[in-house]
């Protein structure tokens, strides 16, 4: 790849409010041109300050969606950091590049040590009997909640949830069976001191235990930091792999270095 001091190689990165605004400075500040996509308008927010090329928000419809923003915005190189668990969009991701020649390079965040935690394989394998009587707090995104409320409460659990603040999550939280007492719409580490509103959370309805994503962070590490306040019991959802044939790094240094 040509250096970006001769050439200004144009990234298109696709990420979030976490690790997100850090990599687009450290790209801008290697000399790269970078356009940013997040599925929200809320998301863009903390980019605001940086002198991107493009920014684009809204989930992407298909692969052909994505191959057309890469040729019409002219993107030399893709970087993939979206949610662990947004696994539909990191293989179309995989796919349109395959289409077009373009470099893709996927950002993981770390996995977070996890000594006190018990670790599900999938939404399905969910211990209900071992949460039988709890009062359990389900935050591992809404579109699961169907799958994961009727067993645990057939179970003898008390299943609540948080969810994003958006329609279609109040919906799924609705359409699981869950009451209006038992579902708090909330943003992730919002406030002055990040986590408070999850402690404050798991006090008021009185939590046993904490069923969450492994999707390391700053998020998996409060719920971590809750757990461990509270004397909670922690369980994850293990994180899935990323693609095999696509290059993955772990920090802003590893990116750069690859990228060369």
């Amino acid at each position: 790849m040509q250096e970006p001091r001769n050439r200004q190689v144009h990234v298109w990165l696709l990420a979030g409010t976490g690790e997100g605004p850090s990599l687009a400075s450290a790209l801008l500040a290697r000399g790269f041109q970078v356009s940013v996509s997040v599925v929200t308008e809320a998301a863009l927010r903390p980019y605001s300050v940086l002198s991107l090329h493009h920014r684009w928000a809204g989930a992407l419809s298909s692969v052909e969606a994505i191959v057309a923003r890469i040729l019409h915005a002219r993107v030399d190189l893709l970087v993939d950091a979206t949610h662990p668990f947004a696994t539909q969009v990191s293989a179309q991701l995989e796919q349109a590049v395959d289409q077009v020649s373009c470099p893709l390079v996927r950002f993981e965040r770390a996995l977070e040590p996890a000594p006190a935690a018990q670790v599900i394989e999938r939404v399905d394998a969910i211990p209900s009997d071992a949460l039988a009587g709890k009062r359990v707090l389900l935050a591992l995104g809404a579109r699961h909640l169907s799958a994961v409320v009727p067993p645990l409460r057939a179970a003898g659990a008390q299943p609540h949830a948080r969810v994003l603040p958006t329609p279609l999550a109040l919906r799924q939280g609705v359409a699981a069976g869950l009451a209006d007492e038992h579902l708090a719409l909330l943003q992730p580490l919002q406030g002055t001191l990040p986590g408070r509103l999850e402690k404050a959370l798991c006090l008021h309805w009185q939590i046993d235990a904490v069923v969450c994503r492994q999707s390391g962070g700053v998020t998996e590490r409060c719920w971590h930091q809750v757990c461990s306040e509270l004397g909670l019991d922690l369980w994850l959802l293990r994180r899935p792999g990323p693609p095999a044939s696509v290059p993955v790094v772990h920090s802003v240094e590893q990116l750069l270095t690859h990228l060369g």
